[in-house]
């Protein structure tokens, strides 16, 4: 894959860019599915949506001062842009930053496209991938989302023991 030009479309939101993305995707995903077959497109879009997410990662570390927690704590703010989460910080240091989403509107969104297996795959997938392009050293433990019928979304960064 080629690496992506800079993104300059935080400014509009997450939430606003992801329910663009959605209603072109989930048409287009329907039709390749039908003629290609689903778990092949599926699988094929998963794999492009995280490699995507990648790259965006590194490009975040790579506009930010550092890329530690405390600074990937902050850029967060763009996900959050336009109520798009309701989010309680549990934890907050340089080790370690955990949270709940107890809202969160990307999944409401899908949901109201009635595509709430889409999300999982459009949005949350991203999660993971992301943080590992911005710092391989930070993990990501998500053990539940709301898109997938939980009460919260329960996330923890945390940074990895050095191993020497």
């Amino acid at each position: 894959m080629s690496t992506l030009p800079p993104d300059t479309l935080n400014a509009i939101g997450v939430l606003t860019r992801r329910e663009v993305e959605a209603r072109l995707l989930i048409p287009l995903i329907e039709a390749l599915s039908a003629r290609f077959g689903q778990p092949a497109v599926l699988e094929t879009i998963r794999q492009t949506i995280v490699d995507i997410a990648r790259q965006q990662g590194q490009q975040l570390a790579e506009s930010c001062p550092a890329n530690d927690l405390l600074q990937f704590a902050h850029a967060l703010e763009a996900w959050k842009k336009g109520d798009a989460m309701d989010i309680q910080v549990l934890e907050q240091t340089e080790h370690c930053f955990a949270f709940d989403v107890r809202r969160c509107r990307y999944a409401e969104m899908y949901h109201a496209l009635g595509t709430p297996e889409l999300g999982s795959l459009l949005s949350c997938s991203r999660d993971f991938a992301l943080i590992e392009g911005f710092n391989p050293s930070i993990h990501l433990t998500r053990t539940h989302t709301i898109m997938e019928g939980a009460d919260t979304c329960d996330f923890c960064y945390q940074v990895k023991p050095d191993p020497s």
